[in-house]
């Protein structure tokens, strides 16, 4: 047998498919529901700036009232239902884009469970009803949420600090 026939049968007798060892990780599992929960999230709030557009019977581009929007009128900016739901998905983004990147490294770098699925938990709920807050223009929930938000993409990012120094 050639090495690298017997490259690929030690590979294979010695090694657990990779997708099944990271679904017995628990803190991927958590970090996997939090992301399939923040992407849900900016889906719906993007399909709802569609909905509101809709409702309003406006469009930024000319073209596309020959299209997609017969009968609406070409405006300058966005009417203010529309610009705070397009508000609220930015804010959306940029929060858990830089969240998701932290909580990857978490799990790759081997983090514990529990404060994963802590980390992960309040995040989402935080960003969920920070999302719910902004679009029922509830203050000061709004503003507690994006506050709970912040500070624990802050205590992730420790984690993660402290993760790589120890294995340093």
């Amino acid at each position: 047998m050639s090495i690298s026939g017997r490259l690929v049968r030690f590979w294979s007798m010695n090694q657990e498919p990779i997708m099944q060892s990271w679904m017995n990780s628990p803190a991927f599992v958590a970090y996997a529901l939090a992301g399939l929960a923040l992407s849900a999230n900016m889906g719906v709030l993007w399909a709802y700036s569609g909905a509101v557009r809709g409702k309003t019977h406006t469009v930024m581009n000319a073209e596309d009232v020959g299209t997609v929007a017969k009968r609406a009128e070409v405006v300058p900016a966005d009417p203010p239902a529309v610009a705070r739901v397009l508000r609220a998905h930015a804010n959306a983004t940029a929060a858990s884009v830089p969240f998701l990147f932290l909580g990857l490294l978490y799990v790759l770098l081997g983090g514990p469970a529990l404060p994963a699925m802590i980390l992960f938990g309040v995040f989402v709920a935080a960003r969920l009803l920070h999302s719910v807050a902004y679009l029922a223009e509830k203050q000061p929930f709004r503003t507690i949420a994006f506050a709970t938000g912040g500070l624990t993409t802050i205590a992730l990012l420790g984690n993660v600090a402290w993760l790589v120094v120890r294995g340093a």
